[in-house]
């Protein structure tokens, strides 16, 4: 019998439990290991191995960590989300134990790991971006502002760096009101406070201001070898509850040509949004690894998850072709994930800090 294939996920996302779900959905038999700061995160209690990894460390001092865990546990493919950039500078010592990465070369995750670093990447090759300006002063968000708000849309703005949403917020100029303590909380933002913290700050701060996109969104998620080349792309539409899935050129294209050009390789994915006035697609993001979404394509017949680890593996997975996925609508509903019992020295985990250590074997599955 074919032993199973190690495959570890390190502090990722609690909706990637439906990544696992995948990986065990593969003809190939899979060991699932997990780490995490958290000890009720429902993906530590998902794998077959869940472990508590130690917190705090410097991006060099995880990565040593990092090779001590693929060694003692004999990893074969290793998906990291935490600390990606310094793990796939390390690639080849990775190799030289025997674990594959899944991750783009440290080139392309380092040019995304910035914004702004990004967007002037797709500018240089014609690749459809929104108008965006980099702002790190109050005087230069002014004048972002003021440009944006000329053609007619609202300004916002987020960090030159960070994962998903983190730091985004819109700009208004409406004064604040006892309306606004009505209702859920959302991301507007006085531009006068902006501009006064900007002020009042000894340093510059690295901002991205671009018109507010509130259009349907499209989220391309790729997988490609790993000089870039895409294997398959599919976009999945979102706009309120309602979910689809499209192969349009109009988005399926640009991601290609994305991905291929700058050597984004295995897993990642590519989100547009609309321009105001002539609802023309944008690149809105570009993310180096799994969205929290992959798990979706299960719905028109893609596991991409068990594909990338069949590349990774040096197999030819075999994908779908466009016209043959189902490509119907659909929504998302929440479900219940167990987690292990509340321990606070979490026993029943294995702790790799040096605390506590307790064998695989015992670890609940």
């Amino acid at each position: 019998m074919t032993a199973p294939v190690r495959v570890w996920l390190n502090r990722t996302y609690a909706e990637n439990v439906f990544f696992i779900d995948l990986l065990r959905a593969a003809p190939r038999p899979v060991h699932v290991l997990a780490t995490h700061v958290d000890p009720d995160s429902p993906v530590i209690a998902a794998a077959d191995l869940g472990a508590l990894e130690p917190d705090g460390l410097t991006a060099e001092a995880y990565v040593e960590f990092a090779l001590e865990f693929c060694a003692r546990h004999d990893v074969d493919v290793f998906l990291p989300r935490l600390h990606q950039l310094a793990i796939s500078l390390r690639r080849r010592d990775f190799e030289a134990l025997g674990t594959v990465l899944v991750c783009p070369p440290a080139p392309a995750i380092s040019l995304f790991a910035s914004k702004v670093d990004g967007y002037r990447a797709l500018d240089s090759v014609g690749l459809p971006t929104p108008l965006w300006r980099q702002a790190g002063t109050a005087s230069e968000l002014l004048a972002a502002v003021e440009e944006i708000e000329a053609t007619g849309a609202a300004a916002c703005l987020k960090p030159a760096s960070g994962a998903g949403g983190e730091g985004f917020r819109v700009l208004t100029r409406e004064p604040f009101s006892l309306r606004r303590l009505a209702g859920y909380v959302d991301a507007r933002v006085q531009l006068d406070q902006v501009l006064g913290a900007l002020e009042q700050s000894a340093e510059p701060a690295e901002l991205l201001v671009m018109p507010y996109l509130d259009g349907p969104e499209v989220s391309v998620d790729c997988l490609a070898e790993q000089d870039g080349r895409v294997l398959a792309a599919v976009g999945r539409t979102k706009q309120g509850r309602r979910r689809g899935f499209t192969v349009d050129p109009a988005y399926l294209e640009p991601a290609r040509r994305l991905v291929e050009e700058f050597g984004v390789g295995h897993l990642s994915n590519v989100q547009f949004r609309h321009e105001r006035g002539t609802g023309r697609p944008v690149v809105l993001d570009i993310n180096t690894r799994p969205s929290g979404g992959l798990h979706q394509l299960r719905m028109c017949g893609l596991n991409l998850p068990a594909a990338a680890v069949e590349l990774a593996l040096g197999a030819r997975p075999s994908l779908l072709a466009a016209d043959e996925l189902t490509l119907g609508d659909y929504t998302l509903v929440p479900t219940i994930q167990a987690v292990l019992p509340r321990q606070p020295a979490a026993p029943a985990l294995e702790r790799l800090d040096g605390a506590e250590r307790r064998s695989a074997a015992t670890v609940p599955v």
